[in-house]
């Protein structure tokens, strides 16, 4: 985007300082996508920017520029959900982290963003944070179009059967070879049909969808480190993330 945008959807996803006294400021923005933004005086003792300028919060905001670095000129502070437990608080900072690394600048992600919006409301609501995180990494997959179904092998063409075993590439979804240059194997067929039924209760179904969303994620950020991981392992004794 060009010229001016006034009174655009936005969450910052992470912020560090430029200069003597402003910020940089990596937003999720829904008609622009990611982009960043110069907050110019936001690292000054008296401007509000601060406080404004935080994770999860629901912003409109309005920018400047024609360059891909952008001056933000304004910020509106909207109500939104609250992420107040340490679950759900380390989950935002992974999600946030995902979007900062994964996706392109610029590239606007509208059902991406109503996605965000629902996963932040879900984690402020629930303590059962997986099954939240999956539908999120899955949404995420389908926006840089990785997308695929858990009921159906893409080498076939044909339905996932019960009783038989599965492989999963990232670049190919789940597939009936054996061959070693699939990334996971010995992925069964009946949990793969309760995955594609929306079963994420069962201990099954959750354990092998952590173990394909691990491998798409890790291929989606080609090689990037991922650090809010730790935040899960020092902070939980136990990962809920991918």
């Amino acid at each position: 985007m060009s010229g001016s945008v006034s009174q655009e959807p936005a969450y910052v996803l992470h912020r560090r300082p430029y200069r003597e006294t402003s910020l940089l400021v990596d937003v999720f923005a829904l008609s622009a996508g990611r982009m960043t933004l110069v907050a110019r005086g936001g690292n000054s003792a008296k401007s509000p920017l601060k406080a404004q300028l935080q994770p999860f919060q629901p912003l409109l905001v309005d920018w400047l520029g024609r360059s891909d670095l952008k001056t933000l000129t304004h910020t509106e502070v909207r109500h939104g959900p609250r992420l107040v437990r340490t679950g759900a608080l380390y989950s935002g900072l992974y999600i946030n982290e995902l979007l900062q690394r994964i996706l392109p600048p610029g590239d606007p992600c509208p059902d991406l963003f109503g996605a965000y919006i629902e996963t932040l409301r879900a984690l402020s609501e629930t303590d059962d944070i997986e099954p939240v995180l999956r539908r999120f990494e899955r949404g995420l997959a389908d926006a840089m179009g990785f997308g695929f179904q858990w009921g159906r092998a893409t080498d076939t063409g044909l339905a996932v059967e019960p009783g038989r075993h599965y492989g999963y590439d990232p670049e190919q979804g789940i597939v009936s070879s054996v061959s070693p240059d699939i990334r996971l194997h010995n992925l069964a067929g009946e949990v793969l049909l309760g995955l594609e039924a929306g079963d994420l209760e069962r201990l099954a179904c959750r354990r092998l969808a952590k173990r394909v969303m691990r491998v798409l994620v890790d291929h989606l950020l080609q090689g990037r480190p991922l650090h809010s991981r730790n935040l899960f392992s020092h902070g939980r004794g136990e990962s809920h993330e991918s």
